[in-house]
């Protein structure tokens, strides 16, 4: 297939343009580099630097026989004060970017949603047919854009797969975990260890759960990026696909840190400061009905394994 993957320049897409290439595939890398490295792009794909929503520069790219759509902002913190930006790049850009790709023939679309959809839930662990009530207008532009989608595959009109993240980590030494700005506690947590940062901050320890602090299903970038290529073959006889993305185990925050000390071998300075806007008690995926539509199973997502190709990635240069 001819797959184009937006925001290939960033950590989850650099991955699965990589995955989609060794599976054979032709991939066109879309990224406005805005927030992504050109370096994380592989060097099979061919480049387009752009914005997504450049509806004249999707036409000039040609057909497409499916799309990987990643290009996104992602911090929920900055969406609780900028929600004009995050509803901006993520819904309008998408928007105009179906509107491009559809206009050429596009069959297949496979859409990286977040479960910020499902705002602070209590019951753990969380399936598809829990209630939507986004916690952040981060949570809220990926709803909106799976409400979109959703019409269009009732009409007819595309073929759509809306997979819901929990937390993607790990990474491997041509695509570590890298943001711009960092907000993710590993790669942090990583900094620190390697005396790149003095201390790491800790968004609240008074959460109801067990330690009192977040709670987090952590899921490796590499199964993560195994499941989109799933899902486009899925595709092929399904017109319509939700479905979580997670291991069903949570990890929280003293566990994650706990664990990077031992992986790394190093002690350092934790700080612990005032819970963050946006920021959900826990949340922990139920990934029965991937695990059935797809057959997928994360085979790289224990806590330890992920700290531990987290910690050789991040020493690269």
């Amino acid at each position: 297939m001819r797959v184009l993957v937006t925001g290939a320049a960033g950590f989850i897409g650099s991955t699965t343009a990589e995955l989609l290439l060794d599976g054979g595939h032709e991939v066109v890398a879309l990224d406005s580099l805005v927030r992504g490295t050109r370096n994380n792009v592989p060097v099979r794909a061919t480049f387009v630097e752009g914005d997504c929503g450049d509806v004249e520069l999707v036409r000039s790219l040609g057909s497409f026989d499916a799309c990987v759509h990643f290009a996104a902002r992602i911090e929920p913190a900055d969406s609780m004060a900028y929600p004009e930006t995050f509803f901006a790049n993520n819904v309008a850009s998408t928007f105009r970017l179906l509107e491009a790709l559809i206009a050429t023939g596009l069959e297949r679309f496979v859409f990286s949603s977040s479960c910020a959809v499902y705002g602070d839930q209590v019951e753990m662990p969380i399936d598809e047919e829990r209630a939507i009530r986004p916690h952040s207008p981060y949570g809220q532009s990926k709803r909106m854009v799976e409400e979109g989608l959703e019409w269009l595959v009732r009409q007819g009109r595309l073929k759509a797969a809306s997979l819901r993240y929990f937390n993607a980590a790990g990474g491997t030494a041509a695509h570590p975990e890298r943001h711009t700005p960092e907000i993710h506690l590993i790669p942090i947590a990583l900094d620190v260890a390697l005396g790149r940062r003095s201390h790491l901050e800790v968004y609240g320890s008074d959460y109801p759960t067990p330690d009192g602090t977040c709670v987090r299903d952590y899921i490796h970038v590499s199964d993560l990026a195994e499941a989109h290529s799933l899902a486009l073959r899925a595709l092929e006889t399904k017109p319509g696909l939700t479905l979580n993305l997670g291991t069903g185990t949570g990890s929280s925050n003293r566990q994650v840190i706990d664990t990077v000390k031992k992986v790394t071998g190093r002690e350092f300075d934790v700080q612990y400061v005032e819970r963050r806007a946006g920021d959900p008690a826990a949340a922990v995926a139920s990934n029965r009905r991937a695990k059935e539509i797809l057959n997928w199973i994360p085979t790289r997502s224990d806590l330890t394994t992920i700290v531990r190709d987290a910690w050789a990635a991040h020493q690269t240069p």
